[in-house]
């Protein structure tokens, strides 16, 4: 029996799809930039929810890049407001506080792409003519 999502899960999911779409359009601070919404972890007692965010450019950043700092004290300084609007728009007693924080995942999972690639190659696990002779052999794919 599959394990259904508990009522933290799904808030930290729908506060995830509101404040991506609230800092779009209603945070009009140049400073902030294209910001995606990675994560949310509500605690349990609803009291804070730690909102992860990645910033769309084309350079490595880092938590201690000057544009990544800015950001995050741009995002932190607008929590009260966007408290207030997910919370009316997802219609909770009790809204917690938002505390912005640079998701370092997406460096991470770079670096291991690079690690990868210099270990074992640009070339392609399956060679095209394995490929080939695996698919042939395979009677749903000739129907």
């Amino acid at each position: 029996m599959p394990r259904e999502f508990s009522r933290i899960d799904r808030i930290g999911d729908q506060m995830q799809r509101e404040l991506a779409q609230l800092i779009q359009r209603e945070v009009k601070d140049p400073r902030v930039g294209m910001v995606t919404v990675n994560a949310v972890k509500v605690s349990r007692d609803l009291g804070y929810a730690d909102v992860y965010v990645s910033l769309l450019t084309t350079e490595e950043l880092t938590e201690d890049s000057p544009q990544v700092k800015e950001s995050l004290t741009v995002l932190n300084k607008a929590a009260g407001f966007l408290k207030g609007q997910v919370g009316r728009a997802m219609k909770l007693r009790v809204t917690p506080q938002l505390r912005f924080h640079f998701d370092t995942l997406l460096g991470h999972s770079r670096h291991m792409d690079n690690l990868i690639r210099e270990a074992v190659g640009d070339k392609p696990a399956v060679s095209r003519s394995e490929e080939d002779k695996q698919g042939s052999d395979d009677p749903e794919q000739d129907v």
